[in-house]
């Protein structure tokens, strides 16, 4: 067997699949998405063996985008977990065949339930097709598998209609990056445009804040007891007045060899780069490269610091 031969004419296979498609969109696809659009309650997605797994990755897809839904193995639904469903909801079922035993005890019972059903199914002459308000076809010519058995271009052809019908929703939805980060909290999209700078500021005894009048010698000692690159310097009305850190210990030191001795007050850099709690994390991580500088004070909106940034804690967390 000539290996990446059959492969590709797997891929030709399943390609052909979803391109047919494409000719059987129309109204049927636009009411379906307006029945689940205007569901009152959830998208009960059901299914079993192979097209089950597709319905899994469709229930799971809906409810990332911001459409309320769950997974209801149709076996269990008969023994069970039917319960689930109420007539508010909507029902999209998975079935290439349409005809399974399950389904024909599954069909009355959600008919008697009173909610709507979406089926894609690959036999748009089946129980299913009959029972269900709107029927998408997802049928194939023909399986990449040779003996015709192994759901193949099947399963990939009611892959790609299940994503577009959550696609379209996605959108009528005017769902948005924001919302995405929302359900998404553990990703990366998630920690750039979820997490705020008060997430991961350093504060409390990690944050060294020292007065104008301290020694040098002095704020070398709190720095280091607190292991920051700097620390922030503030007036007698306890407002940030300036930041010390070691670059202007370098500096300083380079042509002041009594520089421990003098106030902090003299050497610091004054009017410092300042961000606020509330800022998201991306857009201090911004402001860190744009102004080449790793550490920042955070300042609350009376001018007061409240924490101190560093690079490495945003990096850290994920924020790049």
């Amino acid at each position: 067997m000539n290996i990446i031969k059959r492969a590709r004419q797997v891929l030709d296979i399943e390609a052909e699949a979803i391109r047919a498609l494409r000719p059987r969109l129309g109204k049927n696809f636009s009411r379906a998405v307006e029945l689940i659009f205007k569901a009152k309650g959830r998208v009960v997605v059901s299914g079993m063996g192979k097209t089950g797994i597709i319905g899994q990755k469709l229930s799971a897809t809906l409810a990332s985008t911001g459409t309320p839904s769950l997974f209801l193995h149709t076996a269990e639904a008969i023994h069970g977990d039917l319960g689930k469903v109420t007539a508010d909801d909507i029902v999209i079922i998975l079935s290439y065949s349409g005809s399974t035993e399950e389904m024909k005890q599954l069909l009355p019972l959600l008919k008697k339930i009173g909610a709507p059903i979406v089926c894609l199914t690959g036999n748009k002459h089946s129980l299913l097709a009959q029972y269900s308000d709107v029927a998408l076809d997802i049928s194939v010519k023909k399986e990449a598998c040779p003996l015709g058995l192994a759901p193949t271009a099947s399963t990939t052809a009611c892959l790609a209609m299940a994503d577009a019908l959550a696609v379209c929703l996605l959108e009528l939805r005017g769902f948005k990056e924001k919302d995405f980060a929302f359900y998404h909290p553990g990703g990366a999209l998630g920690r750039k445009l979820l997490l705020t700078v008060g997430d991961i500021m350093r504060k409390g005894n990690n944050n060294p804040i020292v007065s104008e009048d301290k020694r040098i010698s002095q704020v070398l000692v709190k720095i280091t007891h607190t292991r920051a690159g700097s620390a922030s310097v503030v007036n007698k009305k306890g407002k940030l007045a300036g930041i010390f850190t070691d670059g202007d210990l370098r500096r300083h030191l380079e042509h002041d060899p009594d520089l421990t001795k003098r106030t902090v007050g003299e050497v610091m850099t004054k009017g410092p780069v300042t961000v606020g709690p509330q800022m998201l994390a991306a857009e201090a991580m911004r402001i860190l490269k744009e102004k080449k500088i790793d550490e920042v004070p955070v300042v609350d909106s009376l001018g007061r610091p409240v924490g101190l940034l560093d690079v490495q804690d945003l990096l850290k967390a994920g924020v790049v």
